[in-house]
């Protein structure tokens, strides 16, 4: 039987410059501290991927660990022998880059975020199936898929002629040929929200296929992927709670509801 893979998961852990207000709501420094369904939000996607067996070990970037140490609901993370603690820079990108110039986290790597609550081991399950072998993957979720199952979910939409996508916040890179693409990733980062920017930055057609919907997310994402030499995939979800994070007082409400509905079907 072939051995798993094993992946260094990364979970985001940081603050904006500005207050979150989840954060201020709930009386925490931090927003992945604010409670969601009786405990601090971090805790449900670090247990998810320490719990997935593809998964070696799980790093969580954030400007300071203390607030997460000195919090007995997340002081557990301190004293896992498989997770450790990384100070985050100005941004994602620029963070993720620091970390790989020292040389010593693994390829591949997943990364998400500390306010995806409802991760789980089968999204885990489809990503890591559908993402291995890429060089950098992205997870998103599809209008219809969202709507069927949460038709009052808010989401930010990109239009192309295969879909409307929201993203998952789950990302892929697989080998060092990612780096150049992180490297571009910190130059868009402010613009992160606005997707025409973003295409530009990887050239012409690619913007002008965006603003015409002349091309599918799919083919864009491999068109990116080839002109830098690299494999680059779209990982279209299957589940709807893959784009649902913990972002506005509306979604805490939202996720508590599938977490409380998840323990009556155990």
């Amino acid at each position: 039987m072939t051995a798993p893979i094993q992946i260094t998961a990364i979970l985001l852990a940081g603050s904006r410059p500005t207050p979150d207000p989840l954060a201020v709501a709930a009386g925490v420094p931090v927003k992945p501290l604010a409670p969601v369904a009786g405990e601090p939000m971090i805790n449900y996607p670090a247990r998810a991927l320490l719990a997935h067996r593809a998964v070696g070990q799980l790093i969580v970037l954030t400007q300071s660990p203390d607030p997460f140490l000195t919090d007995p609901a997340t002081a557990w993370l301190a004293d896992h022998p498989r997770v450790r603690f990384e100070r985050s820079g100005a941004g994602i990108a620029s963070s993720l880059l620091a970390l790989l110039e020292r040389g010593d986290v693994p390829f591949p790597m997943l990364l998400t975020t500390a306010d995806h609550v409802l991760l789980d081991a089968a999204m885990l399950d489809q990503f890591i199936a559908e993402a291995s072998g890429a060089d950098i993957a992205v997870a998103l979720v599809e209008r219809r898929t969202l709507l069927a199952r949460y038709p009052q979910s808010r989401r930010t939409w990109l239009k192309f002629r295969d879909g409307w996508w929201s993203g998952a916040n789950i990302f892929w890179f697989g080998s060092d040929r990612a780096r150049p693409v992180i490297a571009l990733w910190q130059e868009v980062e402010q613009d992160r929200k606005k997707g025409w920017k973003i295409m530009s930055a990887f050239g012409p057609v690619a913007l002008v296929g965006t603003l015409l919907r002349i091309l599918t997310l799919r083919g864009g994402i491999a068109r990116i992927g080839r002109r830098f030499g690299l494999a680059a995939r779209l990982v279209a979800m299957d589940r709807a709670e893959a784009c649902i994070d913990a972002d506005k007082v509306e979604d805490v409400v939202l996720i508590e509801r599938i977490l409380a509905d998840r323990d009556q079907a155990a």
